[in-house]
């Protein structure tokens, strides 16, 4: 294997991109508009997937678009195009124009602060495609999935593996003179199965992804983990209804973790439609818990030296020692706010929960009894009010240890008191994502069963 970008992804393709993209603005104002920005996406990649130790699929996947946001004024129009030709470039700025005399005036729309706009780029090391062929790629989705069917006689079928190879080019600038863009991979491997034991009848699945695939686990390691997943899970009983400390492994807490982001979200708060109204500078965890962004980080699946308007990302402290620092605000939310942006158009980068606390093995032993969260289900979370109910699968602890998986139950408290009830934050950082935590270990949540 290498990790030599394909000719298409080289920075003289991201040249091209730039010129194209000063094309678009020259274009919207040549057409009158007083401010635009624009932006273009090219993206390629490899996906396949084995069933039974067959190929089930095999996409070779290419993609282009370009878009364009135009201001006259204060009035706001947007298209976009799959076509980056000249003549399409011209057609879509002439769509935002005709949308944008449509639209209402809103004083707080327009382009970011000249200010807050990214002049620094230092490499980040998102770039390393994988020259991975067809054949190699059914070998791997082949050799995961075989390791997961062969593991235990009690894996009885599966639901397949896939391996994944991705990169792309994006481009964006806006009439004030930003014009960047960069190339980017994501590689993945997943693979999930089915078990049987009686008449107990489970699934479950692995994954790893990064932008190099060098950093991957190895096929036999995704399938093995996907393999002792689905069988740990079977013989899976419900529970009585109860109180009880829950803790949430990493990868479901990184969800839990996405309620807070998303009730401090700027469209959130300026509707009025979240349950952290007026909370900054606020205690809204314990003292020991820490949140903070770093988008700089090598190689991570979050990073970005700039958000989706060109603001420059910062590494911040959104929580500390419990208080809520800051909020998540685009230009136009933190207008509506009254605010100023914190460069986070777009989400988030690379949002991390400083460990407070050991290994899930020793959470389990300061829990002692309660319930490990393994898997959720559904989507019942208020953000206006916090009220959170969803369904859940995991394990029983007694006496520190599990005891047996349970299915068929649910969780439910409010947010705002679940987050002030953490005891403790896991070691185990789960990295494959934007949201990097680990188990998170809360003293007392209502369990429904059966």
């Amino acid at each position: 294997m290498t990790n030599k970008a394909p000719l298409l992804f080289q920075d003289q393709g991201l040249l091209q991109l730039r010129e194209r993209v000063d094309e678009l603005l020259r274009e919207a104002r040549s057409q009158g508009a007083s401010a635009a920005e624009a932006g273009i996406g090219i993206e390629g990649g490899l996906s396949v997937t084995a069933r039974l130790g067959e190929v089930e699929t095999i996409e070779n996947h290419k993609s282009q678009s370009l878009g364009v946001t135009v201001y006259f004024g204060r009035r706001k129009g947007t298209a976009s195009s799959t076509d980056l030709s000249s003549k399409a470039i011209r057609e879509t700025v002439t769509s935002a124009c005709t949308i944008a005399g449509y639209a209402t005036e809103d004083p707080h729309a327009g382009l970011p602060e000249p200010d807050q706009l990214a002049t620094e780029f230092p490499d980040l090391d998102l770039n390393h495609a994988w020259d991975l062929g067809v054949d190699e790629a059914i070998e791997l989705a082949v050799e995961c999935e075989d390791s997961a069917r062969h593991y235990h006689s009690d894996i009885t079928n599966s639901e397949g593996a896939g391996v994944d190879t991705h990169q792309g080019m994006r481009v964006l600038a806006n009439s004030l003179g930003f014009n960047h863009g960069y190339i980017s991979t994501r590689h993945s491997l997943s693979c999930s199965v089915l078990g049987q034991r009686g008449n107990s009848m489970q699934r479950d699945y692995w994954y790893t992804v990064s932008r190099d695939s060098r950093d991957l686990e190895s096929a036999r390691r995704v399938g093995e983990k996907a393999a002792e997943r689905t069988l740990g899970r079977l013989g899976a009983r419900t529970l009585s209804t109860r109180q009880c400390p829950v803790i949430y492994t990493a990868e479901c807490a990184s969800g839990l973790i996405g309620h807070f982001i998303g009730a401090i979200r700027g469209g959130n708060l300026y509707r009025k439609s979240s349950f952290m109204l007026d909370c900054l500078g606020k205690q809204v965890f314990p003292e020991f818990i820490r949140i903070h962004e770093q988008p700089l980080l090598s190689k991570a699946l979050g990073s970005s030296n700039y958000d989706s308007e060109g603001v420059r990302c910062r590494t911040r402290d959104i929580v500390s020692e419990g208080v809520l620092n800051g909020y998540v605000l685009s230009s136009y939310s933190a207008r509506k706010l009254g605010m100023q942006t914190t460069g986070n158009a777009g989400g988030v980068h690379n949002l991390m929960v400083e460990p407070a606390g050991g290994s899930q093995a020793q959470l389990l032993q300061q829990m002692g009894a309660g319930l490990l969260i393994t898997e959720l289900i559904g989507q019942g979370v208020n953000t206006v009010t916090g009220d959170y109910s969803r369904g859940a699968a995991g394990y029983w602890v007694e006496d520190g240890e599990i005891a047996f998986p349970v299915e068929e139950i649910t969780v439910a408290g409010n947010l705002r008191d679940m987050y002030r009830n953490i005891v403790a934050i896991g070691s185990d950082m789960d990295v494959r994502g934007n949201i990097r935590v680990g188990s998170v270990f809360i003293e007392d949540m209502t369990v429904a069963g059966g």
